[in-house]
């Protein structure tokens, strides 16, 4: 609407000059070597437009000539670039295709059009890799790294087959000179970081974090800074307690969830003989993940406690999250140890219908130390073997006996505390089969049969099961995976008894009577 109102402005301008000039008649005269020539105003001023578009004219067309030879070069040179635009084009989809000799074509003919072109030395690189040319691979990369609009790629390319040929330092170097030229960037804090964890350098890997803390979540920022501090702690421990109490109290502040970070700055407070501080972070740490490492650092707040105090600190704790099973291997635990075995069997109690291998070993300790009964504490101990796994520290398939910052394949903050078997999918109950005591004899006497175990005799009855939810179902003939069949030239197994032919010939004589032709035929058998 504006476009069309200046229009019609501009052309009432023109019209109003027009009439202007119309009003105003006059005569111009033009006196040039002896010649006189004399019009009308208008007639001049539309001489002087035709005289100007005519010049106008002409110096277009000397311009072009002139510019022919440049427009010719641009023409082939932009003939030339779509070319190498559509070979790169093609040469990107075969990768993505994963068709190779495509690839590769594409890509030398993307160099010969398109040399120096950022895409075409993306093209030589990704072909290169995916034909096995590691050289010429990192040759692109290289060349990318030397210009400014592609350095960071060419570097990310470089660090990429330095991991590839197992060569460290490279892809360190690589991986710092990318963090020099951007410091935002990801994939290298991160391999720095990585680096310095590798090498337990938690110093190094702090500042690596705080390089990296612009590009992450302020949540994961905050997690690994404290997984870091406290793996700091724990190296400072034998060499400087103050600073080792300083990085794990900060590490609780930025997680109080962490289990390593808690248990130890409980240690450290405690030592310092500030307990209530202490027992404030094991109780929240406790309170949003028990674990058996909090409770033994909570049980020993207080050094030259007896075990009776230790017991009633532990079932303090246990309290503030009940119905969990490690507050009652906590308290059973305390209760073995202040020998209160009436509180550890009730502890164990509510677990001992499906126990882990932590209960029953418990148990069995139990009946060791009360009764010194070796045969019931070899059938807990025997039940624990078959029981169902406790939570352990996990990381990457492997078990470890204690938390570590960094996982078997380098991830910091890769150990969980959960089931071992959880990784792989089993998320079913473990059934303990028992063997039901045998039958005794219609004829056999009430007292002479087989006695019951003790445990069993001891557990609660099972539940009545109704008779409709009671079907079992018939075991389905399973086909064998090598028919059982008898080679041709094996007799088999005799399914006779062994010493049912034994006293007999291999072949019976016939008991009718035979002619003597039939006689005489029995001798040569």
């Amino acid at each position: 609407m504006i476009r069309v109102i200046l229009f019609l402005i501009a052309v009432a301008a023109v019209a109003a000059g027009f009439v202007w000039f119309a009003d105003r008649p006059g005569d111009v005269v033009i006196t040039w070597m002896g010649y006189r020539t004399e019009t009308s105003l208008m007639v001049a001023a539309l001489a002087i437009a035709a005289l100007v578009l005519a010049v106008m004219f002409v110096w277009a067309i000397i311009r072009s000539i002139l510019r022919s030879p440049e427009q010719v070069s641009l023409f082939f040179r932009h003939r030339r670039a779509m070319k190498g635009y559509l070979a790169i084009s093609r040469g990107l989809i075969a990768i993505g295709a994963g068709d190779m000799r495509v690839a590769r074509k594409s890509a030398d003919e993307a160099a010969r059009l398109s040399p120096g072109e950022p895409l075409a030395l993306l093209l030589a690189a990704q072909s290169a890799q995916m034909a096995g040319d590691r050289g010429a691979a990192e040759h692109a990369f290289r060349a990318m790294s030397t210009r400014a609009d592609t350095k960071l790629l060419g570097l990310r390319g470089l660090y990429i087959e330095a991991q590839r040929r197992n060569d460290g330092a490279a892809a360190r170097q690589v991986a710092q000179e990318a963090l020099k030229s951007q410091p935002s960037l990801s994939w290298a804090g991160q391999a720095v970081l990585d680096d310095y964890c590798a090498a337990a350098d938690w110093a190094g890997a702090l500042v690596a974090l705080e390089h990296m803390k612009s590009g992450i979540d302020k949540a994961d920022y905050r997690r690994k800074r404290a997984v870091l501090l406290t793996a700091r702690a724990q190296a400072l421990e034998e060499l400087d307690r103050d600073s080792s109490r300083a990085a794990v109290l900060e590490a609780v502040k930025l997680a109080p969830d962490l289990v390593p970070a808690a248990a130890l700055a409980g240690k450290r407070l405690a030592e310092n003989g500030e307990m209530r501080k202490a027992g404030k972070i094991l109780t929240a740490a406790w309170r949003a993940n028990p674990h058996p490492d909090i409770a033994e650092a909570y049980a020993n707040l207080r050094f030259g406690d007896t075990t009776r105090a230790r017991l009633t600190r532990m079932q303090t704790l246990a309290e503030k999250t009940p119905g969990q099973r490690e507050a009652a291997l906590a308290v059973a635990q305390a209760a073995l140890e202040a020998q209160e075995f009436a509180t550890a069997r009730a502890a164990l109690a509510p677990y001992l219908a499906a126990p882990t291998q932590r209960v029953a070993t418990l148990m069995a300790q139990v009946e060791d130390t009360e009764h010194h009964d070796a045969g019931r504490s070899r059938e807990w101990m025997a039940r624990a073997m078959r029981a169902s796994s406790d939570p352990v520290w996990t990381a990457d398939g492997v078990v470890s006996d204690r938390w570590l910052p960094v996982s078997p394949n380098g991830r910091l903050d890769g150990y969980e505390w959960k089931l071992p078997l959880a990784e792989l999918g089993f998320d079913r109950p473990v059934i303990e089969f028992t063997e039901a005591p045998a039958a005794a004899p219609l004829d056999m006497p009430a007292e002479t049969a087989p006695a019951m175990p003790a445990a069993a005799a001891e557990s609660p009855p099972a539940p009545e099961v109704p008779r409709k939810s009671a079907k079992i179902a018939k075991p389905k003939a399973v086909e064998p995976i090598i028919p059982l069949v008898h080679a041709p030239d094996d007799p088999g197994l005799d399914l006779e008894p062994l010493d049912s032919g034994l006293d007999r010939d291999p072949v019976p004589e016939p008991t009718t009577p035979r002619s003597a032709w039939q006689r005489v035929l029995q001798l040569f058998r």
